[in-house]
């Protein structure tokens, strides 16, 4: 399994500790970075880390900034992505076995290294149930498919709204 693994700023050393502990675990790891702790978008690791699930690069990522928050709404921003902030193991393992979240996300404000291992390890070691959960997940794809679009402008714009000229 190949791991996609990507931080802000923020979370620069939890990722490395991450990082090295997905190592020393034989699983391969792209790094999407950031590589220090100059202030990045993270958006936009949480986009490329999510994407290359998408195209199938990676299996699985993990993401991480303060609190985990903004990386899953981004992540989950990608067609096809389910991300899921946890900071408890249980959690973790449901996100799995429940919703087939391929992304975990982190807070390294939240969280110390040591826990984040143990949350990881269940998530990586849960697998999804869809016997139980199936119909739920292809609910979402339903959704994500047939109604959630991008968003494009219109190709006649409204036109624009009078306003009552101000009395004197």
């Amino acid at each position: 399994m190949t791991i996609a693994i990507g931080c802000d700023e923020a979370a620069f050393e939890l990722k490395q500790a991450l990082k090295q502990w997905l190592l020393d675990d034989g699983l391969a790891v792209e790094d999407f970075g950031t590589f220090d702790t100059q202030p990045v978008l993270y958006p936009d690791i949480a986009f490329a880390a999510a994407q290359s699930i998408v195209e199938g690069r990676n299996q699985r990522a993990v993401l991480l900034c303060g609190t985990g928050i903004g990386m899953a709404i981004s992540a989950n921003k990608v067609r096809g992505i389910r991300a899921a902030q946890c900071h408890d193991p249980y959690s973790a393992e449901r996100a799995r076995k429940s919703n087939d979240a391929q992304v975990i996300t982190m807070g390294a404000r939240v969280i110390g290294a040591e826990l984040a291992k143990t949350i990881l390890r269940a998530w990586l070691a849960a697998d999804f149930e869809p016997a139980r959960s199936g119909p739920k997940v292809a609910r979402i794809r339903e959704f994500e498919d047939n109604v959630a679009r991008p968003y494009s402008p219109p190709d006649n714009p409204p036109a624009a709204i009078d306003k009552p000229e101000p009395k004197p």
